[in-house]
């Protein structure tokens, strides 16, 4: 493990091949048929807001967009309802991932909650727009599971680039 006294630990670079498999693997646990609730975290948006704050060079807006589309057509809902909720997502995450990766995962939590909010206000605002009835205030519950759910993801998906490198006599860290 690569750390130095006083400081964060270093981070070794992020496998292309790992983060577009959390993508996937995030979109095909929110296509699993259990029935969904209004309260359900949405997974997906979890983890393009992940790589949008941590890689924001490789999981930009497009990929968000491409995401969306999925699952617009998967659940049969209006066309661009969660592509327009990812993009926002996806903006705003790359808009605020220099200021906080500053912070602890706590504090990160919080400051991703409004994000996670604008996102579930846009789908049920575009769901209205189309003749929709009002989902209930139960809506609400889901971007505070999805802040919660924050360290967990963080801790998962920065798990691959935490591991000690193999030893090398030339190199001081």
């Amino acid at each position: 493990m690569i750390k130095r006294p006083g400081q964060q630990q270093l981070l070794l670079p992020v496998s292309p091949v790992f983060m577009w498999t959390s993508l996937i693997a995030a979109a095909l646990v929110n296509l699993i048929p259990i029935g969904r609730a209004v309260w359900m975290p949405d997974l997906l948006a979890l983890v393009i807001v992940f790589w949008g704050v941590h890689q924001p060079m490789r999981v930009g807006i497009g990929a968000a967009f491409v995401f969306g589309l999925f699952m617009d057509v998967h659940q049969s809902s209006m066309l661009g309802q969660h592509a327009l909720s990812y993009t926002t997502l996806g903006f705003f995450a790359i808009t605020i991932h220099r200021r906080l990766l500053w912070y602890p995962v706590l504090s990160q939590a919080l400051q991703v909650l409004p994000l996670f909010a604008l996102s579930q206000l846009i789908e049920v605002v575009t769901r209205l727009i189309g003749g929709g009835v009002f989902p209930g205030w139960a809506v609400l519950i889901s971007p505070a599971i999805e802040a919660a759910l924050w360290p967990l993801v963080t801790a998962l998906l920065l798990a691959p680039q935490r591991r000690t490198p193999e030893p090398d006599e030339n190199r001081p860290l």
